[in-house]
């Protein structure tokens, strides 16, 4: 008989900025954020991540204040309707901080706990859930030429290398979850390599999360609008989940939901 699969969780994504490549100024004030949330919990979303601050290719910085006054009416009119897990996106350790404080239970941080020096404070402080993910360069500057040896190992290993500092500053290993970062200063073919040897990631003993979602990589490979990207998306879930990862961040819950189940339907099978 096969051997009972992991369920895969689904992280909705729910961008409250003007500016997100895909999403942004859909959701800006408190109504609108809990009725997408509603709807992304009914297709199966087990956490929604908040993000106040685009980090499409080019984007620029907002400060602290804007990104607050974006993401904590957000999270606490999620928190106020829904049980559901909550992630904040964020590099800022403040906004991290006043996150988790208004219901937020993960912390993602794309600068991999880079970004802002006290952010390691907030996460061994909190005790809160948080993703480590890689990106070369900043969202500023990633896309312009990033250049790897060996795209797989170099991003693996600096992902263990983040995960052996957390913890040498006193955050507990089980709290952690690990993200390659795809689209994040990788060329189309990195991030098709990175995909193809996902399963090389669990040996760092962290839960996987990718995101992959809309992402430009998929429009290059199949000449495909954003708005038309979600059928790909679908696809590269199912063949995430036969790697082992453990989370996935997309704006199509509905149809990654309909792949994970499936792909772990046939995982199951005997």
């Amino acid at each position: 008989m096969g051997a009972a699969a992991k369920k895969t969780q689904i992280m909705g994504i729910l961008n409250v900025t003007p500016d997100s490549f895909s999403d942004g100024g859909r959701y800006l004030n408190a109504e609108e954020i809990a009725e997408q949330a509603a709807r992304m919990i009914d297709a199966g979303a087990d956490i929604i991540d908040v993000g106040g601050e685009s980090s499409r290719p080019g984007a620029k910085a907002v400060s602290e204040e804007e990104e607050l006054a974006r993401v904590l009416p957000a999270i606490t009119a999620i928190r106020r309707r829904h049980g559901v897990a909550i992630s904040v996106d964020t590099t800022k350790a403040g906004v991290a901080r006043r996150a988790i404080a208004a219901g937020a239970d993960i912390i993602n941080d794309i600068s991999g706990l880079r970004g802002d020096p006290e952010m390691i404070g907030v996460v061994r402080e909190t005790g809160a859930r948080t993703v480590i993910m890689h990106m070369q360069g900043t969202p500023r500057t990633m896309q312009e030429n990033p250049v790897y040896g060996d795209v797989v190992n170099e991003i693996r290993d600096f992902l263990q290398r983040q995960v052996s500092w957390a913890v040498a500053q006193g955050v507990e290993r089980k709290k952690l979850i690990v993200d390659p970062g795809i689209g994040f200063g990788k060329t189309v073919q990195h991030n098709l390599s990175l995909l193809k040897h996902l399963a090389e990631f669990n040996q760092i003993g962290c839960p996987v999360l990718i995101g992959h979602s809309r992402k430009a990589f998929l429009g290059k490979t199949l000449g495909l609008e954003v708005a038309k990207r979600d059928t790909a998306t679908a696809i590269v879930s199912a063949l995430c989940v036969t790697q082992g990862v453990d989370i996935l961040r997309v704006h199509d819950v509905e149809g990654t939901a309909q792949a994970v189940r499936l792909a772990e339907a046939v995982l199951a099978a005997p």
